[in-house]
């Protein structure tokens, strides 16, 4: 049986995990304007490194060892899925915005590639795998479930989009980011996550993920 201050110390994690991972994006969701995003991704990111560095026990050169390990078979399998997901769906969907970037602002999407990657990637990485497995390591499940898990808290993070689409697309990407982070490291999980938002807005697909665009159902 758990001791009374081990198992206070667990409620109160768990408390701060749901603050956090549930509270917190369903608040952005409801209230924030769309164009705070980044803003609240870097107050995100700053609260997380606070508890990942009160947490203890965190080997942080992690952040930057790995990449001579990087999965490039799946970095290009991510990239060739998520060309193919993202052509179909606005096929389907939204023909008008296929590859409208692109074709209109191409000098906006090299700006998107550089900056995507360290602005929105890198913060959202830190907060959904590192300070997620680490931090909060003894109140997941084991195996695949802590994956599951991890993957459908990334798509709850995505809650402000309010669109199915974006929830499928990011359970799908939180599952092989965090499988990538487990097996690989923090820069396969990054450089995976960042080529796949990359893909996404090259073929169009900010018509779903692009904060400005959002319309709250209510």
């Amino acid at each position: 049986m758990a001791s009374a201050p081990t198992a206070i110390r667990r409620q109160r994690l768990w408390a701060e995990f749901v603050a956090l991972y549930l509270g917190a994006p369903l608040a952005i969701a409801l209230f924030m304007p769309g164009h705070l995003l980044f803003e609240a991704l870097a107050l995100f990111s700053l609260v997380g490194l606070g508890l990942l560095w009160r947490t203890g026990g965190f080997d942080w050169h992690s952040l930057v060892r790995g990449w001579s390990r990087l999965p490039w078979r799946e970095i290009a399998g991510m990239a060739l899925i998520t060309f193919a997901l993202g052509v179909a769906i606005l096929w389907f969907g939204r023909s008008g915005a296929l590859f409208n970037m692109l074709k209109n602002r191409p000098e906006f999407l090299l700006v998107v590639w550089c900056f995507y990657p360290i602005l929105s990637a890198l913060p959202q990485e830190l907060i959904f795998r590192p300070l997620f497995f680490h931090r909060y390591a003894a109140l997941l499940p084991q195996g695949r479930g802590a994956i599951a898990l991890n993957a459908g808290i990334f798509a709850f993070a995505h809650l402000m989009y309010w669109s199915w689409i974006v929830a499928a697309l990011t359970f799908l990407g939180g599952w092989f980011f965090a499988r990538a982070y487990l097996r690989f490291g923090f820069p396969a999980a990054w450089l995976l996550h960042a080529v796949a938002g990359n893909v996404l807005f090259t073929v169009g697909m900010g018509a779903y993920f692009y904060s400005g665009n959002v319309v709250r159902p209510f």
